[in-house]
Order: structure tokens, then C-alpha cells, then sequence
């Protein structure tokens, strides 16, 4: 079932590796494609997530109505959101974890390079392994879990010596894979102590930026987002009411995100290989730059003009109907 997200993936990472003939390239153009694809998602939960903002005043009131029956206040607050045209699912931060789902994948892919860009079957990846193993054995000495990252650096090195091994490997494949991007190694994983002065080289200072940048760009985004729907819940007046908007749940659960969602960046980005980090870093800032262009798009004003009018359209509705009913 995992190759169903995989091996598409190492198929347009291969593409777009042949493409640039840059791996670094690859990765960032291969995360502005996934934004791209996200993007009409994003446009759709925004707007609901601030409709979402504006219901706080009248969520609140539901919970204090049945605050001793669970069951009554879920389906009063469903109620409401389904006569709002207002989804929690679409317009909460369950969007914020598809990106993560597209990682994992991507993560084998980067993982396994030999497997899923160079085309070769699992069996074949193997051979080359070993091959290396027995030629450059101080080499892998290292983390076994990225064996093929390392065999794909080597392939250019050892061409001969594969050749003689393996007569049946295609020629394609001897090129290998050149992670080198800017002078940074993107199938190494970054180091904590870059700092050190034996340590201090741009290769492991780049390194160790890209996870900052991804972090501190999802930071951003989430202060962003949090200002932005609390600027909706108004009270019946149509008067911002900061005391809703700070005790309502959607607003608590931003405060959760804006930490978590960067910490979890900081964790992978220093735990797997740079190209993963890279992929990310692009990911939050692309979010961050999206998000600046949707708060233009869907403005407080705009979200509450386009409420009031579809409110109208529903009693106007609901009054076609009672007539109706009546004649």
C-alpha cells in the first residue's frame, strides 16, 4: 500500500532530479508543486475557519445552555456549523497535518534513492549496497538506516567496480545521485554542535539553519492565523469581542499548534537527512507567504459581509418556504 504514495513520488522527485540535474532544486520545486496543489484546500479552509471564529460567541452560549449534557451541546453546535456552512474538519488545523502526511512518504523516497529515483528494484538496490559496503566498508560506518544515500554519493566513485560486480546495471545509473546543494550535503543529517569550532564550516552552519528557517516561519504563520480569525468573533453588534475570541476553543487551539507545529519541524528537520529539512523549510515558508495572501483575500470585513449576506439568503429562504407551506 506505501508504494501507492512512493513510487509516485520517487518518480517526480527522479523527473524533476533530471530535470535540474540539482537535488536541491528537486526538492524545493517538489515542495512549491505540493503548495501549489494545497493551495485550493487552504483557500477553502481559511474561509471557513474564520466563519468558524465568528460562531465563538454563539458556541459559547450553547455550552453554557447544556453545559450538563454533553450530547445536546454537540449536536446544537453541529446544528449550528451545518446552517452556517461552517466545518471544524476543513476549517480547523486539521489542514495543517496533511503536509505531514505527504512527509512520511517522501521520507522513505529520500531514504531509499536508489530504490525510488534511480528506478532500481529493491533486490538490485541491495547488490549495490553490498558492493560498496565491500569496497568503501569505513564509509558505512555510520547510520545503516541511510545506506542507500550513502551508495548513491559512491556510485559515481566506484563505476568499475559495480560494473565488474554488476554487469547487468544499467548505465543510467552509474551518474548516482549528487546531494551537494549550495555546499551543503543534503543526505547528511545536521549537527547540534555546529557551533563547535572544528565544526564550524558553512556545509554544517547551512545545515543547521534550514531547520530554524522552517521553524521560525511556522511560528509566524500560526501568530498570523490566530490574529486574524480572532479579529472576527463580533458580538451581535458586529464589535470585535476580544474576552470570546481569547476563551474560545479554536483560539486555545491555535496557542497549542503555534509551539507544537515547530518543535515537530525543529525534531525531524535535525533527526533525518537535510533533503527532508529542505522540503520543509520550503513547505512553512510557501504556508507562511500563503497565508499572508489569503488573510488579503478573505479580510474580516469580507468574511462577515459575505456571512451577513448568506444569512440573509437562508431566512429569505426559510421565509419562500413557510408561504409556500401556507398557500
Amino acid at each position: 500500500m506505501g508504494n501507492i504514495i512512493t513510487v509516485p513520488f520517487g518518480w517526480l522527485l527522479g523527473q524533476l532530479y533530471n530535470l535540474f540535474d540539482n537535488y536541491g532544486v528537486a526538492m524545493i520545486v517538489f515542495g512549491v508543486l505540493v503548495q501549489l496543489i494545497m493551495l485550493p484546500i487552504k483557500a477553502k479552509s481559511k474561509k471557513s475557519m474564520m466563519k468558524m471564529s465568528r460562531l465563538q460567541p454563539r458556541i459559547q452560549e450553547i455550552q453554557k445552555k447544556y453545559e450538563n449534557d454533553k450530547q445536546k451541546q454537540n449536536e446544537a453546535i453541529q446544528k449550528l456549523q451545518q446552517e452556517e456552512g461552517a466545518s471544524m474538519g476543513m476549517g480547523g488545523c486539521l489542514w495543517s497535518f496533511v503536509p505531514l502526511l505527504i512527509l512520511f512518504p517522501l521520507f522513505t523516497v529520500i531514504r531509499e534513492p536508489i530504490t525510488y529515483i534511480l528506478g532500481q528494484s529493491a533486490e538490485m538496490a541491495t547488490k549495490i549496497v553490498e558492493t560498496l559496503k565491500e569496497a568503501a566498508p569505513d564509509v558505512f560506518a555510520g547510520n545503516v538506516a541511510y545506506a542507500q544515500v550513502t551508495a548513491a554519493q559512491l556510485i559515481p566513485q566506484y563505476a568499475d567496480v559495480l560494473r565488474a560486480a554488476i554487469p547487468e546495471l544499467e548505465e543510467a545509473v552509474f551518474e548516482g545521485i549528487n546531494f551537494n546543494f549550495l555546499g551543503i550535503d543534503l543526505g547528511g543529517i545536521p549537527s547540534w554542535k555546529f557551533w563547535a569550532w572544528e565544526a564550524f564550516t558553512w556545509a554544517n552552519v547551512g545545515a543547521a539553519l534550514i531547520p530554524l528557517i522552517s521553524a521560525g516561519s511556522q511560528v509566524l504563520q500560526m501568530w498570523v492565523s490566530q490574529q486574524t480569525n480572532n479579529s472576527v468573533v463580533t458580538d451581535e453588534k458586529g464589535i470585535q469581542d476580544k474576552e470570546t475570541a481569547e476563551k474560545s476553543q479554536a483560539n486555545q487551539t491555535s496557542k497549542m499548534m503555534m509551539w507544537m507545529m515547530p518543535f515537530m519541524s525543529l525534531w525531524l528537520s535535525w533527526s533525518f537527512p537535510v533533503g527532508i529539512g529542505i522540503y520543509w523549510a520550503v513547505n512553512s515558508v510557501l504556508s507562511f507567504i500563503q497565508m499572508i495572501v489569503l488573510d488579503k483575500l478573505y479580510t474580516p470585513e469580507k468574511v462577515i459581509a459575505q456571512v451577513l449576506v448568506d444569512e440573509t439568503n437562508v431566512r429569505r429562504s426559510k421565509e419562500l418556504v413557510v408561504k409556500q407551506s401556507v398557500r
